[in-house]
């Protein structure tokens, strides 16, 4: 690989000031950054900008934020990925826990819940609109995706709530009928995820009786949402409100809506509605 013709600090500059005025949600901050970083820079390469869009497709986890890791790596290493990745987080971070701070402190100050109803209405129509555009670039016509998609889909609508197994099933399901492994069902031997998956009652009915305290339970559920959630930052909105609202009850509905409406009216990537969700249960820490 050639030496690069800019530097990290030049590459934290450039994440630090689109995560302070990029605003648009996943989508327009991917292309800010092909625009900037390979069209008008040339800091990097097509087929880099490429495959870093690739895999933060294919990995859980906010698009956009990964995406700018996966570039600060390019040619910095771990070093430039952790930089990068920090420097374009931060500030939206710090603007979030800004407006919890105010907006706990003064009762959810009423203009900014003016401002926060009228985005309200704007947010169902971008999540509906990028649902649609995800279901469409990754389903496509294959049947086994659009079953797996449609069943999905009904254990949703009838439980309210996002199951992790049935996320990590479909992920095997798939594994297991595009590219099975040989050894995994060997003659006289028990089948792996046969074992898994007699283990996984148990292991669920001992999370469910301990009694955790509140900011570990904050820690384990977000770093759920991080592990095991597909798709851009909009995607996580279903499953942090069946967390947030329904199971853990830490915030009600308008609550949880006006932590959306504060991700989408601030720049950086939309799953920073998490720094503002998380100072309303339990403030900085």
């Amino acid at each position: 690989m050639s030496a690069p013709n800019y530097s990290l600090w030049q590459m934290v500059q450039y994440m630090a000031k689109l995560g302070t005025i990029g605003f648009g949600g996943p989508v327009a901050l991917v292309g800010y950054m092909h625009r900037d970083l390979v069209e008008q820079r040339k800091w990097i390469s097509e087929a880099d900008y490429k495959e870093g869009l690739t895999l933060a497709q294919l990995m859980p986890g906010p698009l956009a934020a990964q995406l700018a890791i996966y570039l600060g790596y390019v040619h910095f290493g771990n070093l430039g990925a952790t930089l990068a990745g920090i420097a374009f987080v931060l500030p939206s971070f710090l603007m979030v826990v800004a407006l919890g701070a105010a907006y706990t402190a003064y009762g959810g100050l009423s203009w900014m819940q003016a401002v926060f109803y009228g985005v309200g209405a704007a947010v169902i129509g971008i999540i509906a609109i990028s649902a649609y555009k995800l279901t469409a670039k990754s389903i496509g016509k294959d049947w086994l995706l659009w079953a797996i998609y449609l069943i999905a889909a009904g254990v949703t609508v009838v439980t309210e709530s996002e199951i992790v197994w049935i996320f990590l099933v479909s992920g095997v399901l798939v594994w297991l009928v595009r590219a099975p492994p040989k050894s995994l069902f060997g003659k006289g031997s028990t089948p792996a995820m046969a074992v898994l998956a007699g283990q996984l009652p148990s292991a669920a009915g001992v999370v469910s009786v301990v009694d955790w305290p509140q900011l570990f339970q904050i820690g384990v559920f977000f770093a759920e949402a991080g592990a095991f959630v597909f798709g851009s930052g909009l995607a996580i909105v279903p499953f942090l409100y069946a967390g947030v609202v329904n199971e853990h009850h830490w915030l009600n509905e308008r609550q949880f809506i006006d932590a959306v409406a504060v991700a989408m009216i601030t720049p950086g990537p939309v799953v920073i509605t998490v720094g503002f969700i998380g100072y309303l249960i339990a403030g900085v820490p």
